[in-house]
């Protein structure tokens, strides 16, 4: 069931969403651990989608992932249109929360890549009090760069040393994707899972929306009423464009595909 769930993608302007929930994807996980695989996951709301309509580089990225989790609500109905009932929102945050616990009583290493100065470190804290037992080798802040320029062998090297099972990369979208798919070739860990605010949520630097404003489908508006001089555009301009972009292709009026 994992397995055939995870190889179908529902097509979302281009971008293939894995129809799955957190409990499928904690599963995959294992086995790629398991298994001593190469992958990386991308989280997918609005906003990357329409990254990756501007951006065939960073399309062909996010559809080469081993999954492309549904993090926004309109990923989630729109895979329970298209007929997968079980498909829930996998969301950053949530994903992180649910792969910590779960590790501790399955042994996953794991290694924090991302953030403002001290904020990886002080995730490292707040997780193993959260879950008392959870393994967290390491940490690191990256400098100010781009994706291709913090790929390097140095790094790789540093985070090859730690032996993580999942590196959870928190930079924000889309240099995470193209940093995971830069980096993948060089780390040894079975998983790297780009998480987004992840950081910033779980440390308390930034305010997470309440549970029912995220599965309300209305986040977007808690986030942009909290960072409207950093958000204005994701939220106002790509919405909506998202949804005439999907309109044109729920009509037919213009065909998307996974490439």
């Amino acid at each position: 069931m994992v397995k055939e769930t995870l190889t179908a993608r529902v097509n979302v302007l281009g971008v293939g969403i894995s129809p799955i929930n957190i409990p499928i994807a904690l599963e995959r996980l294992d086995d790629w651990i398991r298994e001593g695989a190469r992958e990386y996951v991308c989280v997918c709301p609005v906003h990357t989608v329409m990254l990756c309509r501007r951006s065939q580089a960073l399309r062909r990225i996010v559809n080469a992932s081993g999954m492309t989790t549904p993090d926004g609500m309109p990923m989630v109905w729109l895979s329970r249109w298209a007929g997968h009932r079980q498909v829930a929102r996998v969301y950053g945050p949530d994903l992180m929360l649910a792969a910590l616990e779960h590790s501790v009583a399955v042994g996953h290493r794991h290694y924090f890549y991302g953030g403002q100065p001290g904020i990886a470190q002080r995730l490292q804290q707040v997780m193993e009090q959260r879950f008392p037992g959870v393994r967290v080798v390491g940490t690191l802040t990256p400098p100010m760069g781009s994706a291709e320029q913090l790929s390097t062998p140095e790094v790789a090297a540093e985070i090859n040393a730690a032996r993580p099972d999942i590196v959870w990369v928190g930079v924000s979208s889309p240099k995470q994707d193209l940093l995971m798919a830069s980096m993948r070739p060089r780390l040894h860990a079975a998983v790297l899972i780009g998480v987004g605010a992840a950081f910033d949520f779980h440390t308390g630097r930034v305010a997470q929306a309440p549970a029912w404003v995220q599965q309300s489908g209305f986040e977007w508006l808690f986030r942009l009423a909290h960072e409207p001089r950093r958000l204005w555009r994701r939220y106002l301009v790509d919405n909506p464009w998202f949804l005439f972009e999907l309109f044109r292709q729920k009509t037919r009026l213009k065909q998307f595909p996974l490439a």
